[in-house]
């Protein structure tokens, strides 16, 4: 392998990956169209006060007692993580103009999660620091990948400055959510029908979703005996949980009931304030003094989305491998979340997505 291995992305799969390739002596090199690594996890500090730690508006949370991977991988990196506030009871807002019912669920109903200190960008950073420097390329977007007749693997990239650059590769690792390859990257000669297929039929976790935080100075819920969880059908948030960092500030995050449309149309400023009314109704009137609100409506990412993806999803997608490549066998190697059956959706299938990616690699440089 004279060429390096590229890896299209620099989310979690893609940054593991050029870990684990690197770990083993094989050249890569990480090509990312976004200016900062992370991918669907994105930590953000408040702005107001960015002392109070991180708050995340991608993927915030994990269960070490079924996903190993993630557990081992965050002792191995020495990261500190804290149980998700479960405590208390839990509200459910079901008609307008009626007040939220409140529950207490039995004890050990809720399933032990786990979250980072300083949120999942922890462990992104973490990888990324294991990594020699000048390996990562931000802001250059892979357009298009060509295989000749020789069997060398070229793709193009769009710089931030404007000017193109084409990179050699030994073999491609295509870290990024399905649809957006089938969308965005042009193969010369074209992917076989049933894989395109297969790869635009496949939704992108999270790419329909939104989400919101709102921080507060304290978690006063917890003093009402609430434990931060609550579930509504009147919105705009349908589920809430408690999204406080393990000490300081407190905060409340929420996935959105309302369709992509709907919220385009509405407006973020406008969106934002049915958010706060929607605490209030449901926390009391402490909900009103919000120190800050975090939103990032993953539609709107261009990284992320695209108009498949619009459409909600009715129940979770059947996620895994794609079929097989024809011509670019072994040429072009799929890794992220939606590629694993098991965890698909997860932070522990995108890490096993990488493993099984990189395994791939290590068998076709053992090919005599």
């Amino acid at each position: 392998m004279n060429n390096p291995i590229v890896i299209v992305g620099a989310g979690l799969s893609g940054l593991r990956a050029a870990f684990l390739l690197t770990k083993q002596g094989i050249k890569c090199r990480v090509l990312e169209a976004r200016e900062r690594i992370g991918g669907r996890v994105l930590s953000t500090p408040n702005p107001n006060k960015p002392d109070l730690g991180n708050f995340d508006l991608g993927p915030t949370w994990f269960w070490p007692q079924y996903e190993r991977t993630i557990a081992n991988l965050v002792k191995e990196l020495n990261l500190e993580t804290f149980d998700q506030y479960t405590k208390g009871a839990m509200l459910s807002e079901r008609y307008h103009n009626e007040p939220p019912k409140r529950y207490v669920l039995p004890e050990n109903s809720v399933e032990r999660s786990v979250r980072i200190i300083g949120g999942v960008q922890s462990l992104i950073n973490a990888i990324a620091n294991t990594l020699p420097s000048g390996i990562v390329d931000l802001e250059t977007r892979v357009t298009a990948i060509r295989l000749d007749n020789a069997g060398t693997i070229t793709l193009e990239a769009n710089l931030a400055n404007g000017k193109k650059e084409e990179i050699s590769a030994s073999a491609v690792i295509l870290a990024l959510p399905p649809r957006i390859v089938a969308r965005h990257i042009e193969f010369s000669p074209s992917l076989p029908r049933d894989l395109m297929t297969d790869l635009v039929n496949k939704p992108t976790w999270m790419a329909g979703q939104a989400k919101a935080v709102a921080i507060y100075d304290r978690p006063f819920w917890r003093e009402s005996g609430l434990s931060g969880f609550a579930t509504s059908w009147v919105g705009p948030l349908q589920e809430i949980h408690d999204a406080s960092p393990d000490t300081g500030s407190g905060a409340l995050f929420g996935f959105f009931g309302l369709p992509v449309e709907m919220r385009q149309e509405l407006g973020e400023d406008k969106i934002l304030k049915l958010v706060i009314d929607q605490l209030v109704r449901l926390f009391g009137p402490s909900a009103k003094d919000v120190s800050s609100i975090l939103y990032k409506d993953w539609s709107r990412d261009l990284e992320t989305a695209v108009e498949e993806d619009f459409n909600p999803l009715r129940e979770f997608p059947i996620y895994g491998k794609p079929p097989k490549g024809g011509i670019w066998e072994k040429k072009i190697i799929f890794a992220g979340t939606e590629n694993n059956s098991q965890f698909g959706g997860h932070l522990e299938g995108a890490l096993q997505s990488a493993e099984q990616a990189v395994l791939e690699i290590t068998n076709l440089k053992n090919e005599p």
